[in-house]
């Protein structure tokens, strides 16, 4: 029988205080699990990564079955597991944010989310679609209430969320990103919707575009800027920059009362982006407010308390600056895991992803034994997992069409329903029921086999050796060949004649099936290592004191996309009164009408 996950509704983070405290107990139990954490599967065979954890939770784990291991990361036990490997799921999970999705209307009462029609949703997949109407529907709702008209987007990609702004909600907005072709995209697409709102309109109504500029942003000072830059001159329709700030620009936290009143939002803008977004907040009066959804921890820059000078992306508040905690790539990389993802995996692509890391992991044994120099670089072989996934797909189509059974091929659920953090699938399609997975006739006869190169791979042959091997293990030893080659073609490594697959494969299949477990277990660990870093953001800002109200708040559907926390922040006035430009009348500042700070 499964226990329920744990809830996190006892912890709260209204004020500062509670913040330190939650990040405390985080920054603690993280600690306690610091080899766990720092464990990396390419290593999984060599260092005997399965050691490191206790022997009866691998013991019961590795006799699980597939969707029991699926649900440990969301928080879910068996009444039968070892009460101390219970105690280590429901504490972590007890420590996350909550993440179900809340309608932005309990959060801002006036808020309202406008459906995308199809012009503007042209382009946009289903989970992208899912996060432009609620996300433009809580921008336009907190520049209404700061009575702000003009919205800066950072990070705006090919601007999905600027043109929504522009079109939806009549908001000027300006778009910035690093890419110039994305700009161009943007302005090309803006003007052919801007066609299509002109002619449904009965009356003479100005639409403008978005305006776009094209600037690559290392700080926050680049930020501010070009902002404050971009906003003066905010008339035109959309203009291109060029990569160049304007360095005579308002000086930063200096009132420029000709530039209007600005909310800064970002969809997923990555690494440092979202952060530099914070401080632009904190130092440029004329930005009231922020709505800001990050992503991509592992690109952050990270301050391990050796230079003081720099202004890393992590640690951001006080607090957190003055904790020993460091994360370090891979720990943030694990920040990007998603619990619901995990859970919404069917039994047949966990176990394709387990034979992936499986198959990485001995073929970082073969470098180890004939290539050591070149494993001591921690070569990086590209997602060759994911190609060889389409391999193995394209085999057993192609074997259904021969044998007249192409109705019989089946795929999973859509890729929106089961795409990477990074937008990418975790597999690719299962395998057709029934379909041909066999390895080649050559080896499993037993004789030994060379094989020539795949494409774009300088192998011209590998020693396989003979196979005893039953039929299971023979079909996975050929995937792991087909991996090794390819990976090894990738590193340039020439002809290897000598590499005898076979016998690293023989070394490492009785420890596979710790594989599953042992990712299992460390994935558990990723939602609290990103609710660290979110609540290390949301600290900052209330730092800032009286004068900034800041919450962190579900704003998207977790299962749909995973990076689902927007940080929502804005300043207050001495005047408790703002006029609200929706309904002609006068409202509280959000700071009294609304629960800003959420209590979890």
């Amino acid at each position: 029988m499964a226990a329920s996950p744990a809830s996190g509704g006892a912890r709260s983070c209204e004020t500062a205080e509670q913040t330190r405290e939650w990040m405390e107990a985080i920054a603690s139990f993280l600690g306690r699990h610091r080899p766990l954490l720092e464990a990396h599967v390419v290593n999984f065979f060599k260092d005997r990564l399965w050691e490191m954890v206790d022997a009866d939770w691998m013991e019961c784990l590795r006799r699980e079955p597939v969707e029991s291991l699926l649900m440990l990361p969301s928080g879910c036990v068996q009444d039968h597991w070892p009460s101390s490997l219970q105690e280590f799921i429901l504490t972590a999970r007890s420590l996350v944010l909550p993440r179900e999705q809340k309608s932005p209307k309990s959060f801002l009462p006036n808020s309202r989310v406008a459906s995308i029609g199809t012009v503007l949703a042209q382009g946009m997949n289903s989970k992208k679609k899912h996060e432009i109407e609620a996300l433009s529907g809580m921008v336009d709702a907190i520049a209404r209430s700061r009575g702000a008209k003009t919205v800066v987007d950072v990070g705006s990609g090919q601007g999905y969320l600027a043109q929504a702004l522009s079109f939806e909600y009549q908001l000027a907005v300006i778009a910035i990103d690093a890419s110039s072709h994305h700009a161009s995209v943007t302005n090309t697409r803006a003007e052919r919707i801007k066609k299509h709102y002109a002619a449904k309109c009965v009356e003479k109504q100005q639409f403008k575009v978005p305006r776009t500029v094209t600037c690559h942003v290392l700080s926050s000072d680049t930020l501010a800027a070009v902002v404050l830059d971009a906003c003066q001159d905010n008339h035109g329709e959309h203009v291109t920059e060029s990569n160049n700030c304007n360095q005579s620009s308002p000086q930063i936290g200096q009132p420029n009362h000709s530039i209007p009143q600005l909310v800064l939002a970002g969809l997923h803008a990555c690494g440092d982006l979202s952060v530099n977004m914070l401080r632009v907040f904190v130092s440029c009066e004329q930005v009231q407010a922020l709505v800001s959804v990050g992503c991509c921890y592992n690109l952050l820059s990270e301050d391990c308390h050796e230079d003081t000078d720099t202004s890393p992306g992590f640690p951001i508040s006080n607090a957190a600056k003055s904790s020993k905690l460091v994360l370090g790539k891979s720990i943030r990389d694990l920040a990007c895991q998603s619990a619901e993802r995990w859970r919404s995996l069917t039994k047949e692509m966990a176990l394709q992803n387990f034979d992936i890391h499986a198959f990485r992991a001995a073929f970082q044994m073969v470098l180890e034994k004939y290539f050591p120099e070149l494993s001591r670089l921690s070569p990086s072989i590209g997602r060759q997992g994911k190609a060889l996934r389409r391999q193995r797909l394209r085999k057993e189509m192609e074997s259904h069409l021969a044998m007249g059974k192409a109705d019989d091929l089946s795929y999973p659920n859509s890729k929106e329903q089961n795409m990477n953090t990074d937008g990418s699938l975790p597999t690719e399609p299962i395998a057709p029921k029934g379909a041909v997975q066999c390895c080649s006739n050559e080896l499993c006869t037993g004789d030994t086999y060379s094989t020539s190169a795949v494409v774009g791979s300088s192998i011209s042959r590998v020693n396989v050796g003979p196979s005893d091997t039953n039929h299971d293990e023979c079909c996975k030893f050929t995937l792991f060949k087909d991996f090794t080659i390819s990976g090894l073609g990738r590193l340039g490594c020439g002809c290897v004649e000598d590499v005898n697959l076979l016998e690293i494969w023989k070394d490492v299949q009785h420890f596979t099936e710790f594989i599953g477990p042992f990712w299992c277990l460390r994935a558990a660990l990723g939602p609290l290592v990103e609710t660290y870093v979110l609540l290390d953001r949301l600290l900052f800002l209330q730092e800032q004191g009286s004068a900034v109200e800041a919450s962190l708040f579900p704003l998207f559907d977790p299962a749909m996309s995973p990076r689902n926390m927007a940080l929502v922040a804005w300043k207050l006035t001495e005047d408790p009164l703002e006029p609200s430009h929706d309904m002609g009348m006068y409202k509280r500042l959000p700071s009294s009408s609304v629960p800003l700070s959420n209590k979890y």
